[in-house]
């Protein structure tokens, strides 16, 4: 579907889900939108939801059409979908391997395995398990963005939340970890 947000055509997807109690709009990294809604949501309803958060949804996907490198939209760069992930994920895995020794060195947490995976709305997470998993899309970000997402899945290896305790670790190797993650949310 197409909406017109201040003046500028944006394209989505209605996704109808049955555990869905409200609407809800996500822009993904490969600056695609889905708007989900329970069965029998009204199409202007949504319509006036995305004028009213218009101003978020361009910001959003104004910045994950700038992320790519040399100029090139992320949209571009990733539209393959599971084959750019396969053909990216070796060197996605050997990026993320050097970054996360680097920031380890401060830190010397022990961590089970690094995974990299195709994930739509995460950079990043850490299993209860050691396990630290990466979005493959991590290699198309900038570098101190990506150090963020590192030293941020990192620490939950220690800290398994966001308490105060979890940010005064990320700030050890990320002082200015706050603006990083303004960044990476596009803010």
């Amino acid at each position: 579907m197409k909406t017109l947000l201040h003046n500028r055509e944006v394209e989505y997807v209605v996704k109808q889900s049955a555990r869905a109690r409200r609407l809800r709009v996500a822009v993904y990294c490969d600056a695609s939108m889905v708007v989900t809604v329970p069965f029998g949501f009204a199409e202007h309803k949504i319509e006036r939801f995305l004028k009213e958060k218009a101003g978020w949804v361009l910001d959003k996907l104004d910045y994950f059409l700038r992320l790519g490198k040399s100029g090139m939209p992320v949209r571009h760069i990733l539209s393959g979908g599971r084959r750019e992930y396969k053909k990216h994920r070796e060197q996605a895995r050997e990026f993320v391997r050097m970054k996360v020794e680097k920031i380890n060195q401060i830190y010397k947490f022990s961590f089970a395995k690094i995974s990299i995976k195709n994930h739509k709305t995460r950079w990043g997470s850490c299993s209860k398990k050691g396990n630290l998993n990466f979005n493959y899309k991590i290699i198309f970000l900038p570098e101190r963005l990506t150090e963020y997402i590192v030293a941020h899945e990192l620490c939950h290896l220690r800290e398994f939340n966001h308490s105060h305790k979890f940010w005064s670790l990320v700030a050890q190797t990320m002082p200015d970890y706050r603006e990083r993650r303004r960044e990476l949310k596009g803010q």
